[in-house]
């Protein structure tokens, strides 16, 4: 069986399908860190930089928050706008870039909170594309807002290739994912990956493939970059088990960090 070389991004149902499953921990989570960091917390005001097939989108909205969200892929925003519909929710969704995003005309910022999970900040290939991210985030939070940054953090040392194997259905759809990631390159900080999609559907069974690099950070280089941003003030780490009554040291003797960054300026 040949393996199709295809971008997953433009195959949102398949790529839904393979995450869905911890939505509503982090929908939890988000919504608990918020109560407790917030400064003061109120308000409903969301936005999602790359808020890609709209699984945590959809979510939020269900639990009452106003959402607002960007992803660079445009099947993307089409399936999480139509998925959006199907429930009879609302919220603002257009196309954008992490790195030079604007709000819509008529889109006021003064958000409460943004949050970008999953590693997905790591497709910002430079410091100053990462470091204009983080501004233009925080230029729409109000002050005492949060904004949540998920990652995988690189071990140089290691020289392991990793491999990580997902099997999801929805359904009579089943999505096994395979997902190879090489040894950084420490003087570059990229990375390769490959996911290969088993996709059975409608009785057919078919393979798709997709290639691309992370920019790396360890602890320390992530603390560099938050340093160029002083009005994202550190308040928290925790990792992506989203328990909120443990927070970590935000060091390298662990992968996932998630941390918890305030506008500054709070009342």
């Amino acid at each position: 069986m040949p393996t199709e070389q295809r971008d997953w991004y433009d195959t949102p149902l398949y790529y839904d399908i393979v995450f869905d499953d911890g939505t509503c921990q982090e929908a939890d989570f988000l919504e608990a860190a918020f109560a407790k960091h917030a400064r003061p917390a109120r308000g409903r005001r969301l936005l999602e930089p790359a808020c890609g097939s709209g699984r945590l989108a959809l979510e939020m909205a269900q639990r009452g928050w106003n959402v607002n969200g960007f992803d660079g892929n445009a099947h993307m925003i089409t399936f999480a706008k139509e998925r959006l519909a199907a429930a009879g929710l609302k919220a603002r969704l257009w196309e954008d870039w992490m790195q030079n995003f604007e709000l819509p005309k008529g889109l006021k910022g003064g958000f409460d909170l943004a949050h970008c999970l999953v590693s997905t900040f790591k497709y910002l290939h430079s410091e100053k594309d990462a470091a204009e991210c983080l501004r233009r985030v925080a230029a729409t939070l109000r002050p005492g807002g949060l904004f949540f940054l998920g990652l995988h953090l690189t071990d140089y040392e290691s020289g392991k290739e990793e491999h990580e194997r997902w099997v999801a259905r929805r359904g009579p759809v089943e999505v096994v994912c395979n997902t190879h990631t090489w040894p950084a390159d420490p003087k570059s900080r990229l990375e390769d990956l490959r996911t290969r999609l088993k996709i059975t559907d409608a009785g057919r069974t078919h393979t798709q493939e997709t290639r691309w690099q992370f920019r790396t950070y360890n602890a320390a280089q992530l603390k560099t970059l938050l340093r160029k941003v002083p009005e994202l003030e550190f308040v928290e780490c925790y990792d992506f088990t989203y328990d909120i009554t443990d927070p970590r040291r935000f060091d390298d003797s662990y992968a996932d960090v998630l941390l918890v960054l305030r506008k500054s300026g709070a009342a």
